[in-house]
């Protein structure tokens, strides 16, 4: 886990987002430990308290689970339940914003998916360079 901190953020908050990000990404899955509190606290050079503040806040969102003595897992449907959450927040906040501006510039769905990167279109464009 490498991390650059924003000022404008909690850093407690930002280490939560980050392994938010992971269980996204499917870099932590279902029954993954979490680093210890200490790893991550030595690794970043931040207090063990804000690591554990972290790790509370994904226990209290029911993403993983506290297993006495043996550490945090993630827990089986976090990725799920994440995803689910992610897409109402996007259609709900993110969604609204993109549409009008989409359709301010006059883009249309078709000339949207054209434009979109793909693994074989960037092969493509970086032949012609």
């Amino acid at each position: 886990m490498t991390m650059t901190w924003n000022d404008s953020v909690p850093i407690y908050r930002q280490l939560q987002q980050r392994v938010v990000a992971m269980i996204l990404d499917g870099a932590l899955n279902e029954g993954d430990p979490l680093p210890s509190v200490r790893q991550v606290a030595a690794d970043f050079q931040i207090n063990p308290l804000t690591v554990s503040k972290a790790y509370q806040e994904l226990v209290d969102e029911q993403l993983v689970e506290k297993r006495r003595g043996l550490g945090m897992f993630v827990i089986e449907g976090a990725r799920e339940a994440l995803l689910k959450s992610e897409r109402e927040r996007f259609l709900r906040e993110e969604w609204p914003v993109l549409f009008a501006r989409l359709q301010r510039l006059g883009l249309d769905l078709k000339t949207l998916m054209r434009e979109a990167p793909t693994e074989k279109g960037n092969a493509d464009k970086e032949e012609k360079s």
